[in-house]
């Protein structure tokens, strides 16, 4: 029986080590446990590179990494590309202090990939669901902030962006971040060719290919070039900035789930509590729902259009790995091999099944 995996799924390997064997499990990638393991272990790792001269600049601003922007970019522009921006700090960040780290995430919009100047202006609070971890039933949340250069970032965010940590190597040690992330586009390449109608221009038809150039597979490995991974497998397009209310209150700053009486687009808010960036001032992604809701009936006809959208849609990351999966109908051999196996699973439990069919052949070895 065939069964689409969604985001954690189609992401995830399983590494089941039985009497000195290992097999890996791989939901919905047609390739090799190698090619896999090579995709991986490419985009997961993050380089060492030859000294950056902002960094030991104490004038440092967002101005000296828009600077590398054609370094950085070189095959077009930077709709839908952050990961490159973030994969350019992180294989840096072991020459940075924390401070310079967050100071240079806050310089680009993860949406868009476009540079941006920090203001409190420009910075949004959000709540957003952290990435789903094996055996967990109820959806956990996090609040913090990103840098826009727009507010229908916020709206694209809302529906595709979810938020994992991974450990980052700093000059002074080793610190876990919270960071923004999205499914890999290159679980499914074919997607980056399918014509897809933007809505601008007069409506004209394009691909991913040609109003994203940067969101490229690798061709030997099938990993998407110069990204870098999640500690969960996916692909981190910016920093998700800490928020201090929400330290204080197990990740969610008090009230922030609670819908607005009165949104008013462009208010700005104040924190209660001050956190590592210094700014006090932001805009609450709640004031802008009405918008978010006007411009999905109008075709998403404002920021990136459906750039983003698209990029993000080719693997999208469930708020929790018990969601349903659509049924699909099977092919002969399918059934042959599940028997009368539901045509409706979750994804725990294609999770678990596949565990335990590749413990079973373990065994049977």
């Amino acid at each position: 029986m065939k069964h689409r995996f969604f985001g954690a799924v189609s992401s995830l390997i399983f590494l089941v080590n039985h009497s000195s064997v290992v097999f890996e499990v791989s939901a919905s990638s047609s390739t090799t446990t190698h090619e896999q393991s090579a995709a991986t272990t490419e985009a997961n790792s993050i380089k060492k590179v030859e000294p950056w001269a902002p960094i030991s600049n104490p004038r440092a601003s967002a101005t000296d990494l828009h600077r590398e922007y054609n370094k950085i970019f070189r095959h077009g522009n930077r709709n839908a590309a952050s990961h490159k921006w973030s994969s350019f700090l992180l294989d840096r960040s072991d020459q940075m202090a924390e401070s310079q780290l967050i100071m240079f995430f806050s310089a680009f919009c993860a949406v868009s990939g476009s540079p941006v100047r920090p203001s409190d202006y420009n910075r949004y609070r959000l709540t957003l669901p952290m990435v789903p971890k094996l055996y967990q039933t109820e959806v956990e949340y996090r609040t913090g902030y990103m840098h826009y250069c727009c507010w229908p970032c916020v709206c694209d965010t809302q529906d595709f962006i979810r938020v994992d940590t991974k450990t980052i190597e700093l000059i002074d040690g080793p610190k876990e971040f919270t960071f923004a992330v999205i499914g890999n586009p290159c679980d499914h390449p074919e997607e980056l060719t399918k014509p897809f109608v933007q809505p601008f221009y007069g409506r004209q038809e394009t691909t991913i290919e040609k109003t994203a150039p940067e969101v490229r597979c690798n061709r030997e490995t099938g990993a998407l070039e110069n990204a870098t991974l999640s500690d969960n497998g996916y692909i981190i397009i910016s920093m998700f900035f800490d928020s201090q209310d929400a330290k204080m209150e197990n990740g969610v700053a008090p009230n922030a789930q609670e819908p607005l009486p009165d949104p008013t687009q462009g208010r700005i808010s104040t924190v209660t509590h001050v956190d590592s960036s210094g700014r006090k001032q932001f805009q609450d992604e709640r004031e802008y729902q009405h918008q978010c809701l006007d411009r999905a009936n109008n075709g998403y006809n404002s920021g990136m259009g459906e750039i983003f959208r698209k990029v993000s849609a080719i693997s999208t990351i469930p708020k929790s790995l018990f969601q349903e999966l659509p049924s699909v109908e099977s092919d002969d051999s399918s059934d042959t091999q599940n028997g009368n196996q539901s045509s409706l699973e979750t994804n725990f439990q294609v999770e678990t099944r596949l565990l335990e069919e590749s413990t079973s052949k373990s065994e049977e070895l």
